[in-house]
C-alpha cells in the first residue's frame, strides 16, 4: 500500500495483492442484528433488522431516523426467530406492495403482504398488512427466512426443517410438509395468493406450494437473472456446508436432507436411491472454525471486472468470504474479517454488499487489487490529487484510453470523459473512498481506487 500527502490530501492506493482479493468498505453502520438487504428498484437499500424493524439506508451511507417499517410486538426473536426476510413486488413502483417473512409470537412464520404509504415513499403503511400464509414451526431454529421474486415474477419462499437437529419429523422428505423446501407462489392471480400451474404437485398427491424439496435450512438464496440460476445456501448439520444451483425453471428437485448431509451420508432410513438426489455444486467442511454458509450472489456489477465469473457467499462463524469461480468450479476464500456475516445484498446496480450481525455494520464488496500499480505498470496514466478537498483535480495522460468515470462508494458516477482529455475536475468532493474507471481501446477495463481522508 502506498501513501502520499499531496498538498492536504492523503491519497491512499492499494496495490495489487493478487486475483480475486477483496476489501471490505463500511457503507453504514448502527443496525441492531441486520439479517437482510434488498433494494426497491431505487438508490436506496433496505435493512432489515431481526428485531422487526427495516430501515433505509440512501445512497451516500446515511440511514434514515424513521424506520420504513416497525413491527417489533408482531415478532418473536428468540433464537433464530424474529424478521427475516424482505422482497419487494417487481411492480413495486406502481403497486406499491413488498413482502416480508418473520416469525410471530408464537414462534411460527408468517408471510405478509404491506403496502407503501401513499404520501411517503419512505415509510411503510402498516395498516396495509395481509397475511399470505402462516406455517407451524415446531421448533425454535431453521425457520429459513429468505424470499424473492424470481425471473418468472413468482414469489419463492426458503424454508427450513422445523429445527431440532437431524430433522426428527422427517420434514424435508416429506412432500405433505411445507418444511425443508423451497416453495413458489404466485402473489398476483388470487387472494391471497395462488398456485402456478406448473408447480409439480398441483393435481397429485404432495402439498402444492411445494418447488423442491430436501433442504434442511435454506437461510438465503439468490437469483441470477441473467442465466436463471437460482443458488441455494443450505445450511449443514455437523460436518458440510452446501450451496445449490440448478436453473430455477427445474421444479420438483430433492436435494437430499436428512439422507445427505451436503454429498455425504446422514441418515439414509427410509430414502430412495443415490441417483435420485441432486447434490451441491459448492461444499466445504466445518475446519478452519466454519459452522453455517451463508448464501450469496453471483457478481453482475460493472465496477470490479475481476468479479464477473464470481459467486459471492460466507461463513458465519469464521468470518471468511467465498468466492466461486463458475468456470473453473474452484473457490477461494478470504482472509477472516469480523462481524458474523449474516446476509448479502444486492443495489440496484448488482453491486455487492454483506452485513455484520454482531456489529451491525453494513460493508461493501470492493476489489482489493484495484490500485494504482494496476495502471503504472503500463505506463499508460499518471494520478495526480491537487489543491484542496473543496477542489481536487485528477490528471490523467489518456494515451489509449476511450473513456474514464470516477464514482463514490455507493456507485454514483461523478464525472465521466470520453477520448479527448486529459484533466477530470471534482467540486466539492468530500472525504471517502472513490474510484477510477477507464477503459482503453482495447476493451480492457484497469480500476484504481483511492482513500481521501
Amino acid at each position: 500500500m502506498l501513501q502520499k500527502l499531496i498538498l492536504g490530501i492523503t491519497v491512499v492506493l492499494f496495490t495489487s495483492i493478487g486475483a480475486q482479493s477483496i476489501s471490505l468498505q463500511t457503507f453504514a453502520s448502527g443496525f441492531s442484528q441486520p439479517v437482510d438487504i434488498a433494494h426497491a428498484g431505487d438508490s436506496r437499500l433496505f435493512v432489515v433488522e431481526k428485531g422487526g424493524n427495516i430501515k433505509i439506508v440512501q445512497s451516500n451511507g446515511t440511514t434514515l431516523s424513521t424506520p420504513f417499517l416497525s413491527i417489533p410486538s408482531l415478532v418473536s426473536t428468540g433464537s433464530e426467530r424474529g424478521l427475516l426476510g424482505l422482497a419487494f413486488h417487481p411492480n413495486y413502483s406502481s403497486n406499491g406492495y413488498f413482502y416480508i417473512n418473520y416469525t410471530n409470537t408464537s414462534g411460527h412464520t408468517v408471510i405478509a403482504r404491506y403496502t407503501v404509504s401513499s404520501g411517503n415513499s419512505n415509510v411503510a403503511n402498516t395498516a396495509s398488512a395481509q397475511i399470505l400464509l402462516t406455517i407451524t414451526q415446531p421448533f425454535s431454529n431453521h425457520n429459513g427466512g429468505c424470499l424473492r421474486f424470481g425471473p418468472d415474477g413468482k414469489l419463492y419462499i426458503g424454508m427450513g426443517d422445523g429445527g431440532s437437529a437431524g430433522d426428527p419429523n422427517n420434514n424435508s422428505q416429506n412432500i405433505n410438509s411445507l418444511l425443508g423446501k423451497m416453495l413458489r407462489i404466485d402473489v398476483d392471480s388470487a387472494s391471497p395468493y395462488g398456485i402456478p400451474s406448473n408447480n409439480p404437485y398441483v393435481g397429485i398427491a404432495g402439498a402444492d406450494e411445494i418447488w423442491s424439496v430436501g433442504l434442511r435450512n435454506p437461510w438465503k438464496f439468490s437469483f441470477d437473472f441473467t442465466t436463471g440460476d437460482i443458488w441455494i445456501g443450505d445450511v449443514g448439520q455437523n460436518a458440510f456446508e452446501e450451496i445449490n444451483k440448478f436453473p430455477y425453471t427445474t421444479s420438483n428437485l430433492n436435494y437430499g436432507w436428512r439422507c445427505y448431509e451436503a454429498n455425504q451420508t446422514y441418515n439414509t432410513s427410509g430414502c430412495g436411491a443415490a441417483n435420485t438426489f441432486h447434490y451441491p455444486e459448492i461444499v466445504y467442511d466445518h475446519s478452519n472454525s466454519a459452522c453455517s454458509v451463508t448464501g450469496g450472489y453471483r457478481y453482475r456489477g460493472t465496477q470490479y471486472p475481476n468479479f464477473s465469473n464470481l459467486y459471492f457467499f460466507a461463513d458465519y462463524c469464521n468470518n471468511t468470504i467465498g468466492m466461486y469461480n463458475v468456470t473453473t468450479q474452484t473457490t477461494v476464500f478470504s482472509a477472516s474479517f469480523s462481524g458474523n456475516f449474516s446476509t448479502f445484498g444486492e443495489d440496484l446496480n448488482k453491486e455487492l454488499y454483506i452485513a455484520g450481525i454482531s456489529n451491525g455494520v453494513i460493508y461493501k464488496i470492493t476489489d482489493a487489487t484495484a490500485g494504482i500499480d494496476d495502471i503504472d505498470s503500463n505506463q499508460q496514466t499518471k494520478i495526480l490529487l491537487e489543491n484542496s478537498i473543496s477542489h481536487s483535480t485528477a490528471q490523467l495522460v489518456p494515451n489509449s484510453y476511450v473513456s474514464i468515470e470516477i464514482y463514490n462508494l455507493s456507485g454514483q458516477i461523478l464525472q465521466t470523459k470520453t477520448q479527448d482529455f486529459d484533466t477530470i475536475y471534482l467540486h466539492q468532493i468530500p472525504k471517502g473512498t472513490y474510484f477510477i474507471k477507464a477503459v482503453l481501446q482495447d476493451g480492457t477495463h484497469l480500476v484504481q481506487r483511492f482513500i481521501i481522508t
